[in-house]
């Protein structure tokens, strides 16, 4: 029988939006629509071959999920794009069993892992913590774990990747991922439809809670009254309990004290915005998760331009990608400067790019010594001299850490790269005026 697939697509994308970041729907999927189906097909156009691909080979469970959910009698689905004054086709076959789907019990989307995560200088606390959580859940003092952090900064990633953690090493474990909306909608539709007994027993059934943007629970006193008796019975039996959001439980508006208390029993842990090697090592892992090789001073353009978060770095790149597939041009630093000048707000112009290498390059052929020189564990006064001036221009012109400054530097520690930049900045006459003339060398164009 035929089944009338009209306007299945638009309630596919509401369901996929929820799934992956904003800057990702708005590439891949934004621009699609729906055509007519003469059989239980539901085919999407979309721009080109090339996104036809990548949505097949990078999203293809998701789709297939959100399909089935919508709709269970559709038999495939099939992506069309424009090809010689007609359609080609990408084919996609639902099956209920996909391994990639996201797992509707748990509701744990299988990109988002340990093995997927970037750990670095910004978000090393979140990541052990939840580490410990993971491997003994409900055994540590950290319950509940409460991570805080701004929009992008990975927090979803790293609470469903303890619910993947605890599957695969402790299958025994119920695991439970709902976002604070998704557990409003549920419980006013037990209000609703009379059945609030099996919407507590679903929810106390769990060994393990991961609940996402508890912010908004904010105003809402019934939800609060309800999640208040929830959170007490699965503590009370020693269950572990994972919270998220974007303030500490103190700042968040018409939260009851109450609540507000029992968030702060475990451990707070905070995620800021990636530092400038994390950035690079982000996009590092994203190109080469997708296969792609990169050259590394494309990677560093991005990362010193994209500074906010994780979600807009990825959202660059993937723009990047996309743009040098569609109009066959290869992917070079002046490609990457034009995307970002086109889809990042009014970036501020910066200097040149500067690698750790030129500036390590620079400062010996002035000196006269070796880069093996620099780097080396020498102290005479022209070495160490010029091992400063390195440090001082590493740490003013790339933005590296000053861990990885020192470990750029022959291994030296952080109080090293301090001491070396505040003598050189103290220093006035020759040494000055040589410091002026090698940064205007680095950044001229």
């Amino acid at each position: 029988m035929k089944t009338d697939t009209s306007g299945i697509w638009q309630k596919c994308l509401q369901i996929i939006a929820t799934q992956i970041n904003p800057q990702s729907f708005k590439t891949w999927f934004e621009q699609s629509r729906q055509l007519p189906s003469d059989d239980n097909r539901l085919i999407v156009e979309v721009k080109s071959r090339f996104i036809a691909e990548w949505l097949a080979s990078h999203y293809s469970a998701i789709i297939l999920d959100a399909v089935n959910s919508v709709d269970e009698t559709i038999e495939s689905v099939c992506l069309a794009y424009p090809s010689n004054g007609d359609y080609s086709f990408v084919e996609l076959k639902p099956s209920h069993t996909d391994a990639g789907a996201v797992d509707r019990f748990s509701n744990l989307n299988p990109r988002y892992t340990f093995d997927t995560f970037v750990v670095g200088e910004f978000n090393r606390l979140a990541f052990m913590a939840a580490m410990a959580v993971a491997e003994a859940p409900g055994r540590t003092k950290y319950n509940p774990l409460y991570i805080q952090g701004g929009v992008g900064l990975g927090k979803t990633h790293l609470l469903q990747a303890i619910g993947h953690f605890i599957k695969q090493n402790h299958p025994d474990k119920t695991v439970l991922y709902v976002t604070s909306e998704r557990f409003t909608d549920r419980f006013i539709n037990s209000l609703i439809n009379k059945t609030t007994s099996k919407f507590r027993e679903f929810y106390r059934s769990a060994d393990v809670l991961l609940v996402d943007d508890v912010q908004f629970f904010s105003g809402k006193e019934g939800i609060q009254n309800e999640f208040f008796h929830l959170f007490n019975a699965l503590h009370q039996r020693g269950q572990q309990i994972v919270l998220t959001s974007d303030v500490p439980p103190s700042e968040i508006k018409g939260l009851e004290e109450r609540l507000v208390s029992r968030f702060q029993w475990g451990l707070i842990v905070d995620l800021q915005p990636p530092e400038y090697e994390s950035r690079v090592a982000i996009l590092r892992k994203k190109a080469e998760a997708d296969g792609i090789e990169l050259p590394e001073e494309v990677l560093s353009i991005i990362a010193q331009y994209v500074t906010t978060n994780i979600r807009e770095l990825e959202g660059t790149l993937i723009r990047l990608l996309a743009y040098a597939s569609i109009h066959g041009v290869e992917i070079t630093p002046q490609l990457a400067m034009e995307v970002i000048g086109t889809y990042t707000r009014a970036p501020q112009p910066v200097a040149k790019v500067v690698t750790l290498e030129e500036i390590l390059k620079a400062v010996s052929e002035y000196f006269g010594v070796s880069p093996e020189q620099i780097r080396s564990r020498r102290r005479t006064k022209q070495i160490a001299l010029a091992r400063q001036v390195a440090m001082y221009l590493a740490r003013k012109l790339t933005g590296s850490s000053l861990a990885h400054i020192g470990k750029f530097f022959g291994g030296r520690d952080h109080a090293t790269v301090v001491h070396a930049c505040k003598t050189i900045a103290q220093r006035e006459g020759e040494v000055a005026r040589l410091v002026r003339e090698i940064e205007k060398s680095l950044t001229k164009s």
